[in-house]
């Protein structure tokens, strides 16, 4: 394998992804590869990318080295965090097999993953499923104890203007298949127009589409200004302790933003808001919904969003689940006009089939002949 491009690099998968062009080489440092980055990755159409981490590393089976070989990105895995020290932004680098060079100097060594590797890997970390499901329940267990008051109590919430009560809301994160579910859901956005929330880049996501989102939530670091800038509500998540980095971004745009500083993560004030304002339904796209998801978030605040999902549970509903259940119903309008266009297309075909063009032709002789005879004979009664 040989690959040959610009390097573009980041500690930060997400914030690589915003730069990176169509056939450029990434240089991430990034444990574990989500499928959500990965996906971000595949997207940007990079023609390879460089881990200084370990791409899977075995505590839970994460399907973005999979997703990345699926789309035949070569991947490089291990190749160590002082690579960031020895490549500067826009280099000419070559790649060859699992080494990274710059002209004949070979600068970093790694292993270039296969999908034989990748399965492999992906079985082993199989097996330590039960230790990280434990890991996982004694840090939900922990956060049930310190911050029971978010699944018992109602949530300090901002006041917003867009009405919620009463109608559906969508909650739009930028994660697993969310592209696939809006657009599986475009019938049932159009028809019943749920109050769009997105969370950072998910606010994206809704814009690219065509629709505009009527609220924004999240700490601001992954979401473009010119959707910051499109007429949302925007609510800035806080730390606990009161400090908002994102509000300064919020600032220097010349926008105005509320600020929130509720535990847990941005899908959580997201899910919270739509039900303690009174949401009859929370349709949500690419949040996190099973044990792999909460996994590839790699963090002790993934339990605040089991938490969140077990209180808004009666009225939560996966955009999958609403792509099976709701089915487009046509008015009496749109069916009459649909029998309409019907008809005319069957009166259309017949009348251009040459053997029902005959057969008129054969029924209009017989009358013009019938006619004839008819008239022959008045005029001679007359005579």
């Amino acid at each position: 394998m040989q690959v040959l491009g610009t390097i573009r690099l980041d500690k930060k998968t997400k914030n690589l992804a915003k730069r990176l062009k169509p056939g450029e080489i990434a240089l991430i440092n990034h444990v574990d590869i989500d499928s959500t980055a990965a996906r971000m990755l595949v997207e940007a159409k990079v023609a390879a990318v460089v881990n200084a981490a370990r791409s899977c590393s075995g505590r839970y089976p994460n399907l973005g080295p999979k997703v990345l070989l699926d789309a035949r990105i070569p991947l490089i895995d291990g190749a160590g965090e002082s690579l960031f020290d020895d490549i500067k932004e826009g280099e000419q680098i070559a790649l060859r097999d699992g080494q990274v060079c710059r002209g004949d100097q070979v600068i970093a060594q790694g292993e270039l993953l296969d999908k034989h590797s990748v399965n492999r890997q992906l079985n082993d970390a199989k097996n330590n499923l039960g230790a990280e499901l434990e890991h996982f329940a004694e840090n939900t267990l922990t956060y049930v104890t310190r911050e029971k008051s978010l699944l018992l109590d109602p949530a300090i919430l901002p006041d917003v203007a867009t009405n919620i009560n009463g109608r559906h809301a969508l909650v739009v994160v930028r994660g697993e298949s969310y592209k696939e579910d809006l657009a599986i859901i475009r019938s049932y956005i159009n028809d019943v127009r749920p109050v769009l929330i997105g969370v950072d880049g998910g606010a994206d996501a809704l814009l690219e589409i065509g629709l505009k989102p009527d609220i924004i939530i999240g700490d601001m670091d992954s979401v473009s200004d010119n959707t910051l800038s499109c007429g949302a509500e925007l609510i800035v998540h806080a730390y606990a302790s009161g400090e908002s980095p994102g509000l300064k971004r919020i600032q220097n745009l010349g926008l105005s933003a509320k600020i929130c500083s509720v535990p847990g993560t941005s899908e959580d004030i997201a899910l919270l808001l739509a039900y303690e304002k009174g949401a009859e339904m929370i349709v949500a796209v690419g949040t996190h919904s099973h044990l792999i998801d909460f996994l590839d978030k790699g963090r002790r605040g993934m339990s605040s969003t089991f938490l969140v999902r077990l209180k808004v549970g009666n009225r939560l509903v996966d955009a999958k689940g609403v792509s099976k259940l709701y089915r487009v119903q046509p008015s009496g309008r749109h069916a009459a006009a649909l029998g309409l266009a019907a008809l005319i297309v069957v009166i259309v075909i017949i009348a251009l089939s040459p053997a029902v063009q005959d057969h008129i032709h054969t029924v209009t002789d017989r009358l013009r002949s019938e006619f004839w005879h008819v008239w022959i004979r008045m005029r001679m009664w007359e005579r």
